[in-house]
């Protein structure tokens, strides 16, 4: 143990001297992180990352290999590549990065040379889906903010592949807020394979003394009766588009203050209507949809600023305006009581009362009280917007949004928000008005007070944002809440379910045994791919056994324990709560754009990837070239995951899938291909006249049910269309009933050309170009359709293209496989008549 001025600190070979202060509720978290499959949950600002940089530099020194660290968003990518490079003595160059911003190419080289990699999951998903990356020799994989590993997120099957195909795979999640109820953390360590979970909170002995309390404080708002004017003429409005809905049948309320979950089910109902081929639910589908415009601007009035809610009207307007309108949105802004509410916004000249309330808290905070940073969270970015204006005129403030553009409004760039945060951290300015873009584990700076402009109403999020304060000194958190309004319910929603991650959490706190009793089998037989210490997962220790590991993992990393026999037995019990997840307008934009640019062609091939397999194994796999836009769908990731198939991603100039030399597909859904019917929109047919000049046996697929009952078309028409791209095109179209059902019908068609046919693949619609001796074989294997193989064997014996196009067939028949066939057919070609 090393120590300066009374602060020890961490000693290990992979860490750079007297940097990592030694916390010894962080060593035993990583002490049990690195024996198991762990989720790791640790409130906001108290170092759920240097847990897994601990056992990072373990698993490095001890087993070798190469981590893999991903995060959600590029910011917080970079946020945790330049720690691990101030905090490892490990060489910059071996610390590598992955974004979009990196090349498919360059990614697939600097991966093998790279002992960790800091990633978004995004493009890692695609390196493997791509075949340009390999996971076997990764022996620590840390998903952060692992609560997303839900549903089709790329942690989920970023996670499945390296069970499976890791030599000695070890799986760290780490969540200030892991989910609300027992269930959705369960369901989060069944999709990342975790086995274990250890939690911390506030309250433990070995945290508390690194944090201070934060006192949280409701103030509610009165509304003016101009805001509630406005509010009520667009509720009156609400109330006579749900009596139409109601007479449709498809509700019993006309109550403008109709939960979510009520509209959904509404919804639902009227596609039923619509998949009979009912008018009515096509007209009740509009109405549902001014339905949902006026909720949202009654939202933005209430619980916003009147200054939103008067952007929202000007883009309706402009909505209504453009080509292709949709009558919702044109009904919506000639409604007379819409009109009126719109007039009154416009006419609003007074201050928001929540705008005077802030103003009042943060010169409370700044001024009296001698504070120097606040952060203002908001739902909206035009409130956002309007907030940075207001405070601008009496303290020093910037805003914070995420990269996406909106119409009316700008966001910041990557660069544009590192220089805020810097900024921010270096005290050049007191306020920082932010989206939820600043919410989930971006190290923004502590700060005296976190005002919510209002509640938030998942628990997750709240307890992130509350994460910003109380970490160096006392904190305060203020929530604006307006009376009467959706802010009440949000409040109150929000507060049940904190309360409720934290009664699971401290349920699930230390008994992994059980919770891998609530595991399907599919899961643990997942968890025993291996890796990750002794395997069994079972997690039921003694105390005396636990403590003996914990003191264990101090000696590890070069720590005296003879001081903390007492506080050993005090870690066998911790705990934390935060829960599950939403990212609203700014919050998921930030993580966007890491797909792969565009016109980029991903040749990186299978050669690069040392999965272990010899070249004459490599022989019998069936390759499937993919779209990298194809990625939106489960197909691709299915394909990758199976015996004997190897996947290809690549930005592909024609088709959706290549098969062979002779076979591309192009993938359309049954919702897409009617479209193109009714809507006046030919791409369908170029795409496929573009597929087959290139390829001699297009495809096209049909996917989903319901082909004559899809819109309000006649049968006739989809017919006529079939049977055009069958006799005007040539391409053979097959009907597919469901992604599951393409994914097979892919793979069948590839086997058959490429292990019964002896076919090999060629993407003659790649954008690179080809060199001369593919061009060569690409005319000779195209005539008669022989094929690339065959092709070969003619310019090895002849030698040119011309020498194969003027050769007699005596002397095509001495080419191995050529027959007769084969030969009278390429001369029936050469030099037939046209």
């Amino acid at each position: 143990m090393a120590a300066t001025q009374d602060v020890a600190y961490v000693d290990h070979p992979l860490l750079v001297p007297e940097f990592i202060e030694r916390r010894l509720y962080q060593i035993r978290l990583a002490g049990a992180a690195r024996d198991n499959h762990t989720l790791v949950c640790l409130p906001t600002g108290l170092g759920k990352t240097t847990v897994s940089l601990l056992v990072t530099a373990e698993r490095l020194h001890e087993v070798g290999g190469k981590s893999l660290f991903l995060a959600p968003t590029k910011p917080l990518v970079q946020q945790h590549a330049e720690f691990y490079r101030e905090a490892l003595s490990i060489p910059d160059e071996e610390i590598v990065v992955f974004t979009g911003e990196v090349s498919p190419d360059d990614r697939a080289e600097l991966w093998e040379s790279a002992r960790i990699v800091i990633a978004t999951p995004q493009v890692v998903e695609n390196d493997l889906v791509g075949n340009r990356v390999s996971l076997r020799d990764v022996t620590h994989l840390t998903f952060d903010e692992c609560h997303r590993a839900t549903g089709d997120y790329a942690y989920v099957y970023i996670a499945e592949r390296y069970h499976e195909d890791a030599t000695d795979p070890l799986v760290t999640g780490m969540s200030a807020s892991p989910g609300g109820e027992e269930e959705a953390i369960l369901d989060v360590c069944e999709n990342l394979g975790l086995r274990e979970v250890e939690v911390m909170t506030e309250e433990d002995a070995d945290v508390e003394e690194y944090t201070h309390d934060t006192e949280v404080r409701w103030e509610r708002i009165d509304l003016p009766d101009e805001i509630l004017e406005i509010r009520d003429a667009l509720n009156d409005v609400i109330t006579d588009r749900l009596e139409k809905l109601k007479q449709l049948g498809v509700t019993r309320t006309t109550n403008p203050d109709v939960s979510q979950k009520q509209l959904n089910g509404m919804r639902a109902e009227l596609q039923k209507m619509m998949n009979n081929d009912q008018s009515k639910g096509y007209k009740g589908m509009s109405t549902h949809a001014e339905v949902m415009k006026l909720r949202r601007a009654v939202e933005l009035v209430e619980t916003q600023s009147v200054e939103s809610v008067r952007r929202y009207f000007e883009r309706q307007r402009n909505a209504a305006r453009s080509s292709g309108a949709s009558k919702a949105s044109q009904r919506l802004v000639a409604e007379p009581k819409v009109r009126k509410a719109m007039n009154m916004a416009e006419s609003f000249d007074t201050l928001h009362p929540k705008f005077s309330k802030t103003r009042i808290l943060l010169a409370e905070t700044l001024g009296i009280n001698e504070g120097e940073r606040v952060i203002v969270f908001t739902e909206s970015r035009d409130t956002a917007e309007a907030l940075v204006d207001f405070l601008s005129q009496s303290f020093s403030v910037h805003k914070f949004v995420g990269q996406g553009d909106k119409e009316g409004s700008d966001g910041m760039t990557q660069k544009q928000q590192q220089e805020t945060l810097d900024a921010f951290r270096n005290g050049e300015f007191e306020v920082l008005v932010s989206t939820s873009v600043a919410e989930e584990g971006l190290d923004v700076p502590e700060v005296d007070l976190v005002l919510f402009y209002e509640p938030v109403p998942t628990a997750i999020r709240s307890i992130q944002r509350k994460g910003r304060t109380g970490r160096q000194d006392e904190g305060k958190v203020v929530v604006l809440l307006a009376e009467d309004t959706r802010d009440e319910a949000y409040f109150w929603i929000s507060r049940r379910r904190e309360k409720e991650m934290e009664k699971e959490l401290r349920k699930l706190k230390g008994v992994a045994a059980e919770m891998e009793e609530e595991l399907d089998d599919s899961q643990r037989s997942l968890g025993d791919y291996g890796g990750g210490g002794d395997g069994d997962g079972d997690g039921a220790e003694s105390g005396e056994t636990r403590d003996a590991r914990l003191e264990g993992a101090l000696e590890d990393y070069g720590e005296e324990t003879e001081d903390t026999e007492d506080d050993a037995a005090d870690a066998a019990a911790s705990d934390d709560g935060p829960d599950a997840e939403t990212d609203a307008d700014d919050g998921a934009e930030i993580g966007d754009g890491d797909e792969e640019p565009e016109g980029v062609v991903a040749t990186a091939g299978v050669d690069s990837v040392a999965d272990g397999d010899d070249g004459d194994e490599n022989e019998e796999l069936v390759e499937i070239v993919v779209d990298q836009r194809e990625m939106d769908a489960n197909i691709a990731k299915e394909l990758s995951r199976r015996e004997g198939v190897r996947t290809r991603l690549e930005t592909l100039a024609v088709g959706d899938y290549v098969l062979s030399d002779r076979v591309a597909v192009e993938r359309k859904s049954v919702a897409d291909f009617v479209d193109t019917l009714v809507g006046g929109d030919r791409s369908l047919f170029e795409q496929v006249r573009d597929l087959s000049r290139h390829y001699a046996r297009p495809v096209v697929i049909l996917e989903g049910e319901g082909l004559y009952e899809e819109r309000n078309v006649h049968p006739n028409a989809v017919r006529g269309a079939i049977a055009s791209l069958a006799v005007d095109y040539g391409v053979s179209v097959l009907r597919s009933e469901s992604e599951a059902d393409t994914t097979e019908l892919l793979e069948v068609i590839a086997s058959r050309e490429q292990t019964t046919r002896d076919r090999e693949v060629s993407v003659h619609g790649e954008k690179s170009s080809k060199t001369l001796g593919e061009q060569q074989e690409y005319v000779v294997g195209a005539i008669a359709d022989i094929g690339p193989v065959t092709a070969r064997a003619l310019l090895e014996e002849f030698g040119s293209v011309e020498a194969v196009m003027t050769a007699r067939k005596e002397d095509l028949l001495e080419v191995r496989g050529v027959g007769e066939v084969t030969a009278e057919r390429i001369r029936e070609v050469v030099g037939g008549d046209y």
